[in-house]
């Protein structure tokens, strides 16, 4: 089994020069949020920028305190999905395993908490994979995925409410369910197909 070392990016294994991140502006200030709904999961705020040409302007930002996904894989290579009901789109989808942290709680954690409450999987091995940012124009949600192998059974845990159906398939049928447009969610997507390109690109370690 590979598994990704999450300080070392791929362009820099192969030597690649890495772009500048940062933009050419000066400082933005961001006044003090203004709450306009706070909910158990996540609050909507209101902040203003200060541009450096002395404009303001008003953005609307959900603060959301971070998730996890998992890309479960067992001993064979074969990955464990999950069909998840989702009220927002009222259908199901494909997804990877997939929870929010609790306040103040360590990514991992939530990683092995979740992997085993929606798929009864526990994880002897958990590597971090990637972060990513869904929606920053409008939500600073951080996503933690990880890989977990190693993995054995047991019973699921499901929240009261949650309609959660674990299966199992290859990676590559994965791939191409990602293309036939039968998995849709983007943190499944990604983990996936960042899995799939770590796991052919980089050097076994």
């Amino acid at each position: 089994m590979l598994w990704p070392n999450p300080a070392v990016h791929l362009s820099q294994r192969r030597g690649e020069r890495r772009p500048r991140i940062g933009g050419s502006t000066g400082p933005i200030v961001v006044d003090e949020p203004e709450i306009l709904l706070e909910t158990r999961r996540f609050r909507v705020v209101r902040r203003v920028e200060r541009m450096p040409d002395g404009q303001t302007h008003a953005r609307d930002v959900i603060e959301h305190p971070g998730a996890v996904g998992i890309v479960p894989v067992l001993d064979d290579g074969r990955i464990c999905l999950v069909r998840n009901f989702r009220v927002a789109v009222d259908r199901w989808l494909v997804e990877i395993p997939a929870g929010t942290l609790e306040p103040g709680e360590d990514p991992v954690a939530t990683a092995h908490r979740e992997l085993a409450e929606e798929t009864g999987y526990r994880a002897g091995r958990l590597a971090p994979l990637c972060q990513l940012l869904f929606s920053p124009g409008i939500l600073h949600e951080r996503m933690h995925l990880f890989v977990a192998s190693n993995l054995s059974r047991g019973a699921t845990h499901l929240d009261v409410g949650e309609r959660v159906e674990p299966f199992i398939v290859d990676l590559d049928e994965a791939i191409l369910m990602i293309e036939r447009g039968e998995i849709e969610d983007a943190k499944t997507v990604a983990g996936l197909l960042y899995y799939d390109r770590w796991r052919r690109k980089s050097p076994a370690t």
